[in-house]
């Protein structure tokens, strides 16, 4: 039994520049074999239980050889998979995708290409430069400078005869050579040029110059590889929406669930701030019981998360329970975000303290309940109990059903940051766990309370609490930090 492989292009960027169809497939696979250079929130879509498969290939860096990912893909094809080849950017704009499609074929493996935004288009875009534009550029040409000779393109002189865009990849390390070789070939040496290192690089840099000075302004600069180099008229243009410089420069870590931080990046990308994901977050379902007969009796529902009331309602559809046996019970739960959760499956919460801590959930359900009634908390295995301990203390009864469990990986992460937000208590435990060590200089913010003790314990240093617990207020609180004169924007 063959199974078949798809070419899929990550695209050169965020995870939201992947095709919908690369993202189904992604979402289906079995086996995900990917690049160094893609956005890895993408991996995150993977199904838990499929296998990945790193074959990074990173300039300045030992690379599995093309031949070896080749017989990944036919050895896997083979098994029966359904397997996801995720390149960055485009597969066939240099990214040999070519000959991965030829081995496939050779050995019979069934094979489909799946388009992606090129870093040839992606990375200019980022800079505000578009590569072609009217009465400016009517052609763009886009060559790669990286050969196993280390040899300049032979069509170099041409190239230098066109008023068009050229666009050079892997081109960083060959700039001097370039810009050289275009002058000989006729380019004027005041021919703009920009050198950018974007979508999803470590060490983001963008410098701007002429084909006589811009060697120079990369040495001085300190640009890293990925780079993208562009010349031509184009190159000194800038179409980008003004951003605040002071922000523009700020890289900000993410952990904590992966809807948690793609609300974090999306609320940061509006100010200009770069973010990155230091954790990946799988839950998974757990098999306890739930005691329905008891339910129908009334109780006190309680959710500290969202995932928590995602997780009740999916074993409620599973195990074909009508939701109006439910009628008599009382909803509780920790936060807005929670609230809104169990609003979308039609039910209103009866309690949600205006401090959103598992304490004061606790103590408002403690006023809240009469004699005999009996809740039921409803959470996350790493959960930390506090509401059934404190309403213990107090006499009334609470029954604890772990439904989910989570489990945190941590991704490498070799960039500057200057913040690292923490979604949760287990975050910090976990990213601590894990051997992560933050630079002294990053200043770290902290959800809530928990959250907040949990990283003192775990790195010695005390964080930034927001006024309340939400990404909006964790988000505000980083920009306060950035203003000038200390006050929120």
């Amino acid at each position: 039994m063959k199974g078949h492989v798809y070419l899929v292009g990550a695209g050169c960027g965020g995870p939201e520049l992947i095709t919908v169809y690369g993202l189904e497939l992604l979402r289906r696979c079995q086996v995900v074999v990917y690049d160094d250079l893609i956005s890895h929130v993408l991996l995150e879509e993977v199904p838990f239980d499929a296998e990945r498969i790193p074959v990074g290939k990173r300039a300045g860096s030992e690379s599995p050889a093309q031949e070896h990912i080749n017989g990944i893909l036919v050895e896997r094809g083979r098994s029966g998979k359904q397997v996801v080849r995720l390149k960055g950017g485009d597969p066939f704009v240099f990214g040999r995708g070519g000959e991965e499609l030829m081995a496939l074929r050779e050995a019979g493996i069934p094979a489909s290409v799946v388009p992606g935004i090129s870093s040839a288009l992606a990375i200019p875009m980022e800079a505000g430069i578009p590569v072609t534009h009217r009465a400016v550029s009517r052609s763009v040409h886009i060559v790669t400078a990286h050969s196993a000779e280390k040899a300049l393109p032979e069509q170099l002189p041409q190239l230098a005869a066109l008023d068009g865009t050229l666009v050079f990849l892997m081109g960083l390390h060959a700039v001097e050579r370039l810009s050289k070789a275009l002058i000989k070939g006729g380019k004027s040496p005041k021919t703009p040029v920009a050198v950018r290192s974007g979508g999803n690089s470590s060490h983001p840099a963008e410098v701007r110059g002429t084909l006589a000075d811009i060697t120079e302004r990369v040495r001085v600069a300190g640009v890293r590889p990925p780079a993208v180099v562009v010349v031509g008229k184009v190159a000194g243009m800038d179409l980008r929406y003004p951003e605040n410089p002071s922000l523009s420069r700020v890289t900000v870590g993410l952990t904590g669930t992966k809807e948690l931080q793609r609300k974090l990046e999306v609320l940061l990308a509006e100010h200009g701030i770069r973010t990155r994901r230091l954790q990946r977050v799988h839950c998974g379902e757990l098999s306890a019981a739930l005691p329905w007969m008891e339910l129908e009796a009334g109780r006190w529902l309680v959710f500290t998360s969202k995932k928590g009331v995602e997780f009740f309602f999916r074993r409620l559809t599973k195990e074909g329970i009508d939701l109006r046996r439910l009628f008599r019970c009382h909803f509780a739960v920790i936060g807005r975000a929670t609230a809104r959760e169990l609003a979308r499956r039609g039910i209103q919460a009866d309690l949600c303290p205006t401090s959103f801590t598992g304490e004061a959930l606790a103590r408002a359900l403690s006023e809240r309940m009469i004699p005999g009634e009996q809740a039921v908390l409803l959470d996350s295995a790493k959960g930390s109990g506090v509401v059934k301990k404190i309403l213990a203390k107090r006499n009334i009864s609470c029954r604890r059903i772990s439904l989910y469990d989570i489990e945190y990986e941590t991704i490498p992460e070799t960039g500057v940051l200057h913040y690292l937000l923490f979604g949760s208590a287990g975050a910090v435990h976990a990213l601590a766990d894990s051997g992560y060590l933050p630079d002294e200089t990053v200043t770290m913010v902290c959800i809530g309370p928990v959250c907040a003790a949990a990283c003192e314990e775990r790195f010695r240093r005390k964080p930034l609490l927001p006024e309340e617990i939400s990404a909006e207020a964790m988000v505000r609180t980083v920009l306060c930090e950035e203003n000038e004169n200390g006050t929120c924007t």
